[in-house]
């Protein structure tokens, strides 16, 4: 995820762009209810709020929106652009707020003042609500998959908005934007961190969540989880923290998710090497050995400062932990951090059922910029495959083959991490490469590869170093460089594998330094304005799409969505053609519905934020090689002709690809989970207002939002990121 408010952030960790390798890009082998009825009748308005028994949350009385008899998919009217803010979904729809930042989720936690002055976050609902699980329960309180009205939301809380070092919405005065950073803030910003898991029920029709519930809970940037996988208890990842390298604490900078066939939650650690300081002699310190190209491939140079510096809390443990410089005597790193960062960056798997169970990194699905996470096609007898991207410019697409083959009796299984343990500790780890006519190849990283154990720039020492390094491995073997891929989903009607690839400012037909030409997966580097500014590369992103082949190491694959203005020149920029109930730019998150089979594309945008506020938009995709080949023509600067050729999908039309949502000012649309029958589907609003200036935080009327206060969610007025809940106002299916 993105963090693209306006004024731009000063450190924008989405952006790191450590892959300095000289793989080919590609050219070498080439509550609050709120409708849009309400917004086209005045804008914002005033929502009258009722609490529901037993939940806390807003909501409001009936809707005289026309009832629609007969279901037909993406039947609705398409969502004008907006820069309202408000959260605006199609008429016959209503959207209420859920589930906000600080709100209580254990009993005994007082209701949340936002004013700056509020504690206890381990007890609240976290910042920056991102990806998110639906898991159902029935009347006995436990698992049942085919509940529709009891379940528990399993959401990742990402982030938090900053200015230079504080998480300014945070605190009373906006917090200390100098270093050193007082503990009590820094204790604050970690605990908004991670996940939470809430119970949510259906009662008198009105979506809500339970505050009190026993089976809510939290983990944070502090709390134990063991690490599983061919990385538990290898030299690298040996701590102060744990010398036997088999757990670290916290789970950090959480995007993307995926839910097993097992009836766990995985969550993907993303841009979590930001939060962590290196001295500027540390190169020396460590005798310049192999940890040293490690750490500068994961994006941590030395002198390189955090996020929010945190280490700068005190000198207890719990702050020293993300100074990930050699300060100790020691030979294996017991004595100090140098090996912290080593235990972020991967998949976390999370029993939602059962609080009480630790997590586990499964280091076997590699380390990088995660995020979500999507099985392919579940068969009995057959491996089980997860999709991944990795999400920092020019890096890489995954997958992951179980050496265990699928038993249905695990589905159901009563200890379902010893289910993880089996499907996700042991396999095959691959990258792609993408050939320039429409096939690609999956590349197994192991040592059997003479490319990786003959790797000159690093030399791996076993598969857990593999596990560890992931990305050295990848650019060993020449894996092919993508714009940021995002999010993936796999659509349940034929098991193709869609990713976002949401933007690249890398990609120019005159490279210089760390540029690289654009190539047939990635075949746009173009200008685009934002009012007077010039957006160079590939500003607004696009879809690629996937096909496995007859073999476990073959795929085709296809662009199938261009991200662009309605008004962009067609031939090399808005290449799909969209109008103006379609266009979009940055793609991010991504799922399908496995009730429908609608596609939603959630954005995360900064390159069109002057006409319209980030959306989602329902599509009908097709399949891999339901279009045509596509010439883009380019020329360079020296007079010669760059022709890209690129397999493009068939182009859409309004029954196929239409908005369906806007979001308030500054916000990011993220995470999407539906109940079984389709007819209830929960989204998260992330940091609205993300653009405020720090030196306003006195003054709401300068706040950039005030959702969801605006709408009468909660009190004060800061803005706060929140998960709302979709209905159809004639009961209908989602989407319909």
């Amino acid at each position: 995820m993105t963090h693209r408010g306006e004024p731009t952030q000063a450190i924008d960790f989405n952006d790191e762009n450590s892959n300095t390798s000289a793989n080919p890009t590609f050219e070498s082998v080439l509550g609050a209810r709120l409708s849009r009825r309400g917004l086209l009748r005045g804008g914002v308005g005033t929502v009258g709020t009722a609490v529901l028994a037993g939940f806390g949350v807003s909501a409001c009385g009936g809707s005289d929106d026309p009832v629609v008899p007969a279901e037909k998919l993406l039947g609705f009217a398409a969502v004008p652009k907006s820069l309202a803010d408000v959260v605006s979904v199609p008429a016959g729809y209503t959207a209420s707020v859920l589930f906000a930042l600080g709100d209580p989720l254990a009993a005994g936690v007082a209701a949340y003042k936002n004013d700056g002055t509020d504690g206890d976050f381990d007890k609240r609902a976290g910042d920056h609500h991102d990806g998110m699980e639906w898991f159902g329960l029935g009347t006995d309180g436990k698992r049942n998959d085919s509940a529709t009205e009891r379940g528990l939301l399993a959401i990742n809380h990402e982030a938090t908005t900053d200015e230079k070092l504080s998480s300014f919405f945070l605190h009373a005065d906006g917090g200390k934007s100098t270093l050193p950073r007082p503990a009590a803030e820094v204790d604050k910003e970690v605990d908004i961190h991670g996940i939470a898991v809430i119970e949510v029920a259906k009662t008198a029709g009105k979506w809500g969540y339970a505050p009190s519930s026993a089976l809510n809970f939290r983990l944070t940037a502090l709390s134990p989880i063991e690490i599983a996988g061919p990385a538990r208890g290898h030299a690298q990842m040996i701590t102060k923290y744990s010398p036997d390298g088999t757990r670290t604490r916290g789970t950090l900078n959480n995007c993307g998710t995926g839910k097993t066939p097992w009836g766990t939650f995985l969550t993907g650690e993303e841009n979590w090497f930001g939060y962590f300081t290196r001295g500027a002699a540390d190169d020396a310190a460590r005798g310049n050995d192999k940890s040293v190209t490690s750490l500068k491939r994961y994006g941590r140079n030395q002198g390189a400062a955090s996020r929010h510096g945190w280490e700068t809390g005190g000198a207890d443990d719990k702050y020293q932990r993300w100074n990930n410089s050699k300060t100790g005597a020691s030979a294996n790193g017991s004595d100090d951090y140098r090996n912290e960062m080593n235990g972020m960056g991967y998949i976390v798997e999370i029993d939602p059922y059962d609080k009480t169970r630790m997590a586990k990194k499964r280091t076997a699905l590699g380390r990088f910029a995660h995020e979500s996470a999507a099985f392919g096609k579940v068969e009995a007898g057959k491996p089980l495959s997860v999709y991944m991207g990795d999400d920092s410019r020019g890096e890489y697409i995954y997958k992951f083959v179980s050496t265990a083959l699928w038993s249905a009796a695990d589905a159901n299984a009563a200890d379902r991490m010893a289910v993880g343990d089996k499907y996700l500790d042991s396999g095959k780890l691959y990258v792609a490469k993408f050939n320039a006519d429409g096939t690609g190849t999956w590349v197994e990283l192991s040592l059997a590869h003479a490319a990786i154990a003959g790797y000159a720039a690093y030399g791996f020492a076993d598969a857990a170093d593999i596990a560890i390094n992931t990305r050295l491995a990848a650019d060993a073997v020449g894996a092919t460089k993508m714009d940021r891929p995002e999010w993936n989903a796999v659509n349940p009607a034929n098991g193709e594998i869609y990713f976002t690839l949401t933007n690249n400012s890398n990609r120019s037909i005159d490279p210089t330094g760390s540029q690289y030409l654009p190539d047939a997966a990635n075949p746009r580097a173009y200008t685009d304005m934002k009012g007077a500014s010039k957006q160079n590369g590939n500003p607004n992103g696009h879809l690629v799409r996937m096909k496995e082949g007859a073999t476990v190491s073959a795929f085709t694959w296809d662009v199938y969505l261009f991200g662009a203005e309605a008004g962009a020149d067609k031939s090399l920029v808005n290449i799909s053609a969209l109008t103006a109930d379609q266009d979009f730019s940055s793609p991010d998150g991504l799922v399908f519905s496995k009730a429908t089979g609608i596609c939603w594309i959630q954005t995360d945008d900064g390159a069109y934020t002057d006409v319209t506020n980030c959306m989602m938009l329902a599509a009908m995709p097709g399949s891999v090689g339901d279009g045509a080949k596509k010439t883009l023509s380019y020329t360079k600067a020296d007079g010669s002709k760059l022709d890209i050729v690129t397999p493009v999908g068939k182009a859409v039309t309004e029954s196929t690809l239409k908005r369906f949502l806007v979001g308030p000012k500054g916000s990011e649309i993220t995470g999407l989970a539906e109940t079984p029958d389709g007819k209830a589907i929960f989204v998260n609003i992330q940091h609205p207002g993300e653009g405020t200036a720090m030196a306003n935080i006195g003054d709401a009327t300068k706040y950039q939002s005030q959702w969801p206060a605006n709408a009468g969610y909660g009190a004060g007025k800061r803005p706060r990121s929140a998960t709302i809940v979709i209905t159809k106002n004639d009961g209908g299916r989602i989407g319909s």
